[in-house]
């Protein structure tokens, strides 16, 4: 592989909005010549379509990290922090330093290097858009490890987003160790338990 001349990192988070479960993030250094075909936003295909694509980026790609926040580190300081958190740590995981980094949104992690906020990113940038897919399939794999030990709460399905299912289960079984205790659901659920003692 060829090393390009310029080296520009896509970063996306993926994981916010779920009541349960690790935020993960991804970024991707893709070279000139990835010859990647199907790069969008990851919510936007479907489980199998991503997955292919999750191995085809980790083989093409020049470089790419994964890493996360844990639900306590986001109970500590927000899915926001810990949204940055998780991102810089997948930068950090290239063992590489970037040119410019282009990061999904309205806010950069401090990386070290020029970073542009882009807006809807994952729709526009192909970097981001790899990194999309890696941070959504790494997440997926974990809510589905997650659901084998917690079956009751549908994780497989709901990947810790807050369906009707997974709030009844709250309401029946309690939080676990993965929820995130500040989110709506579960701190209402904490607060409930505390008036009843």
């Amino acid at each position: 592989m060829v090393w390009p001349s310029k080296i520009i990192v896509g970063l996306d988070e993926a994981g916010r909005g779920p009541l349960a479960g690790k935020v993960y993030a991804a970024a991707v250094v893709l070279g000139p010549d990835h010859n990647i075909d199907g790069l969008r936003d990851s919510k936007k295909l479907s489980e199998a379509v991503r997955e292919s694509l999750n191995y085809e980026i980790k083989e093409k790609a020049f470089a790419f990290g994964i890493a996360y926040s844990d639900p306590d580190e986001i109970d500590q300081y927000n899915i926001h922090v810990a949204s940055l958190l998780a991102m810089k740590r997948a930068y950090l995981a290239l063992s590489l330093d970037a040119d410019i980094a282009f990061v999904d949104g309205l806010y950069a992690p401090d990386l070290g290097c020029s970073a542009e906020c882009v807006v809807g990113g994952d729709n526009k940038v192909q970097e981001i858009m790899a990194a999309s897919i890696l941070a959504k399939y790494a997440r997926d794999c974990y809510m589905d490890e997650m659901d084998k030990i917690f079956p009751q709460y549908g994780f497989k399905k709901n990947k810790g987003y807050p369906t009707k299912f997974h709030k009844e289960a709250i309401l029946d079984f309690g939080i676990t160790p993965i929820h995130r205790k500040s989110f709506g659901p579960c701190k209402s659920h904490i607060l409930d338990k505390k008036k009843s003692f």
